[in-house]
């Protein structure tokens, strides 16, 4: 009997936990989707050989079974030989099966099992790998037993429970599901589209992408995925988690977006896309400021942000890897929205050429690193008619689900945030929402300050509020003063004041 979406899940949860001792929680990602990935290629390998038989009989030839096998598997690397052998370094031999494999197919499966260190025995000893290697073996892994679908969703499954074990680590390459779906319905991708995220961590933006124009009845083959991860190992689930959800046609790239932009055109420009979808890592150090003055891309075309603090160096490039109709939505943390300095001069810039849309607040704690509210900026390179010279903003921080570690959004969340964006019709607290549409002149007034609370008022906690609504409301106010006095602390360093005897 071929095997439930559930049983699948846990199979694959209980191999997993064979790591569960040496292996730290946090690491399991790291050697459970290389495992998973190459058992999957093995027996969809010989799946297809047996379709080949089955038709071609006695007159089968190599020729003709490569007509079969979209990926070479070597015999000597296969599942059944390497997996199954009780040989002395049992995880060398693993990782040169994988090695070989990838070699194997240089123009689809280079790098795609990332650099776990199999062979290292102080990291998997021996008892933990067997362990490993025997929970995978009692799964058949081809489409017969499992379809494309559901060896996707259990793929996003194990990301979302390595996220749990891994806490605040776990930042680094997952967007939880929910916050995935708001982006991707806001930017509604449509087939023939060409969608990039520059920071796409394991991939979970372009998996959405394909889920929602599948949803439309639109044919996912259609789209055109691109993305750039500068951790290998990252990038390698990425590209795995696509080619399991069964999207072969795709270029996700390894390397720093911020230093060295990978997708280019052949005269060497930046491509540019017609959806820009992005969660990038948050006022990131060191992120190549030294080179963004004489960027050759032309992003710096505001300004060079600040040297310790990365924020609009990710905002100008997605704006710059834009389609002239194209749009972007990017999360950040809310000090984009008010900073003084550099990020000032960026801002003014970015809103004198209207190339903001709309800013929306959400709820605190819906992420893994960091417990504060976000905000996700929309960007245009040219709005429609309706929306020239004005920014849309939303306010949507009580729209969340309280779970046990984290906040949540559900699907009426996503809907309703969804309505608001592109219905853009002021909403005084309705359904938990506040909205206004501003003119541009109005932020400038402001000192083209994009602080949501001078354009939308927000409700006050009354007698009634809940704990949560109390704890929500406080955490709000508490980062809203810490903003406010970053803000007051860069604008008095411009203005020389550094503390001490000038204070």
């Amino acid at each position: 009997m071929p095997l439930t979406q559930q049983q699948l899940e846990t199979s694959l949860w209980s191999a997993a936990n064979a790591l569960r001792g040496p292996v730290d929680p946090a690491d399991f990602k790291n050697y459970v989707f290389p495992v998973l990935f190459w058992k999957w290629l093995s027996d969809t390998h010989d799946y297809n050989h047996e379709l080949a038989v089955e038709e071609w009989g006695a007159d089968l030839t190599d020729e003709i079974e490569a007509d079969f096998q979209p990926f070479v598997i070597p015999p000597g690397e296969h599942w059944n030989v390497v997996a199954r052998s009780t040989q002395a370094r049992k995880g060398l031999r693993v990782r040169k099966a994988m090695d070989t494999i990838a070699q194997a197919n240089p123009d689809t499966l280079r790098g795609v099992f990332g650099d776990a260190a199999f062979a290292n025995e102080d990291r998997v000893p021996r008892p933990a790998l067997d362990s490993l290697l025997n929970a995978f073996d009692k799964l058949t892994l081809n489409p017969k037993e499992v379809t494309g679908d559901m060896l996707g969703a259990a793929y996003e499954y194990l990301l979302e429970k390595f996220a749990d074990s891994s806490g605040q680590k776990a930042g680094e390459f997952f967007t939880p599901r929910s916050v995935v779906h708001m982006l991707v319905d806001i930017l509604d991708p449509q087939p023939g589209e060409s969608v990039y995220d520059p920071a796409c961590g394991s991939g979970g933006m372009l998996v959405e992408t394909v889920h929602a124009i599948s949803a439309q009845g639109g044919d996912p083959r259609a789209v055109h995925l691109h993305g750039q991860e500068v951790n290998l190992t990252t990038s390698a689930i990425a590209r795995m988690n696509l080619f399991l959800h069964g999207i072969e046609d795709h270029d996700i790239v390894r390397g720093d977006t911020l230093r060295n932009p990978a997708h280019r055109t052949a005269a060497g420009k930046l491509r540019t896309f017609d959806k820009v979808i992005a969660n990038p890592p948050f006022s990131l150090q060191d992120w190549g400021a030294d080179t963004w003055a004489a960027d050759k891309f032309g992003r710096a075309f505001c300004g060079v942000p600040p040297a310790k603090n990365g924020d609009y160096a990710w905002v100008q490039h997605m704006i710059t890897s834009l389609k002239p109709t194209g749009r972007a939505a990017v999360v950040l943390p809310h000090g984009v929205l008010f900073r003084g300095g550099k990020e000032a001069e960026i801002r003014k810039c970015i809103l004198d050429k209207d190339q903001v849309e709309a800013v929306i607040g959400l709820a605190p704690n819906l992420f893994y690193a960091t417990q504060i509210p976000v905000c996700v900026l929309v960007l245009r390179r040219s709005k429609p008619d309706e929306r020239k010279r004005k920014v849309l903003f939303i306010d949507a921080s009580k729209r969340f689900q309280t779970g046990k570690t984290r906040n949540d959004l559900n699907e009426s969340d996503v809907k309703a945030i969804h309505s608001a964006y592109h219905e853009g019709k002021d909403i005084d607290g309705e359904d938990g929402l506040s909205l206004r549409m501003v003119d541009v002149s109005e932020i400038k007034a402001n000192g083209y300050d994009l602080n949501i609370g001078r354009y939308v008022s927000t409700a006050l906690v009354g007698d009634e509020a809940t704990v949560e609504e109390s704890l929500t409301a406080w955490n709000a106010a508490r980062v809203a003063r810490e903003h406010a006095e970053s803000a007051l602390l860069d604008r008095l360093s411009v203005a020389g004041f550094r503390g001490g005897d000038d204070a």
